[in-house]
């Protein structure tokens, strides 16, 4: 069974990542993708490029929780009455477990509690060689517009 309220596309998240006013984000800076839907996770990658690297060569630490929060959060507004409410970042944390360099980080979101007021949920961040790089998880606040 589906969590979303409605049908979602990968064009819906694609006319997302221009943003409100169509200036641009940061999903479009770090090159960040929502590439899956699934009925219950939603994925995204971003390439491990130098643009995203910390002055010692490997994955900046704020790019893994940049990833991680913007997969959770189109998961979280997806999973809503996007038309009544709207979900935001409330808190995150990350647990870095290895460096990259290089290649393709894929970064999945799962939910953990969908409620009526906040939704809570798990990301896992994999490299290009399939290994745990970062483990994530985010707390939505659901907002009334």
């Amino acid at each position: 069974m589906s969590i979303w309220f409605k049908p979602v596309t990968l064009e819906d998240c694609a006319k997302l990542d221009l943003g409100m006013h169509g200036k641009g984000t940061l999903m479009q800076t770090l090159d960040i993708k929502i590439v899956e839907i699934g009925d219950d996770y939603m994925t995204a990658t971003m390439p491990a490029s130098p643009a995203v690297h910390n002055p010692l060569g490997i994955v900046h630490g704020g790019a893994n929780v940049a990833l991680a929060e913007t997969v959770a959060s189109y998961a979280a507004n997806f999973a809503c009455n996007f038309e009544e409410y709207y979900c935001v970042g409330q808190e995150i944390n990350a647990n870095h477990l290895k460096a990259s360099r290089n290649g393709l980080l894929t970064a999945v979101a799962k939910p953990v509690h969908l409620g009526k007021r906040s939704s809570v949920w798990e990301i896992l961040i994999h490299n290009s060689a399939g290994e745990l790089c970062c483990i994530s998880r985010m707390t939505a606040a659901i907002v009334k517009r």
